[in-house]
């Protein structure tokens, strides 16, 4: 089941000037990674709609130096905060994550993180995502809240979050 152009700018309507762009990396980066239900793609494009301000951002905003230092995302070398902040639709952060993506994707993530900015990228980063935190599963049984805390570490947005969802249930 793919994704229309009508439904994208229902779920998100301020992406409206946008989703010529991103309509066929966003299908295509789905059916790689199954989230092929309404439930599943409900959820995934609620989330990546909270994420990327509805297609508007692919890069984190801020400058990334709050991670400088984080072993726990494998940020061991100098500038890695900044290098390998967040980036595609659910924002890839840290060099193991880069690494691990760029695994699974066969990219040079760890010497080329500006790929992730790229719209097939960016969204086959945040499938890849969801692939990996097995969110497909919550989706199935409508644990948003869930999936929310696994993308976001809490709940930050939750009120917005939550209005994409009922949306693109509504419409899926």
């Amino acid at each position: 089941m793919s994704a229309s152009k009508a439904v994208l700018i229902v779920i998100m309507p301020h992406a409206a000037s946008r989703v010529d762009q991103w309509i066929v990396p966003l299908n295509e980066a789905m059916d790689a990674y199954s989230i092929n239900t309404p439930l599943r793609q409900a959820a995934f494009l609620a989330q990546i709609a909270y994420e990327s301000g509805e297609l508007r951002y692919v890069r984190e905003l801020a400058s990334g130096t709050a991670y400088e230092g984080r072993a726990d995302l494998g940020n061991t070398q100098a500038g890695d905060g900044v290098r390998y902040k967040g980036r595609g639709l659910i924002q890839v952060t840290g060099r193991s994550n880069y690494g691990s993506c760029g695994t699974a994707l066969h990219l040079p993530l760890i010497d080329h993180p500006e790929m992730l900015e790229l719209p097939q990228y960016a969204a086959l980063s945040a499938a890849w995502f969801w692939d990996s935190r097995r969110l497909n599963a919550l989706a199935d049984n409508g644990s948003f809240k869930e999936i929310t805390k696994k993308i976001n570490g809490g709940y930050n947005g939750w009120a917005q979050r939550k209005e994409y969802y009922e949306r693109a249930k509504a419409v899926l």
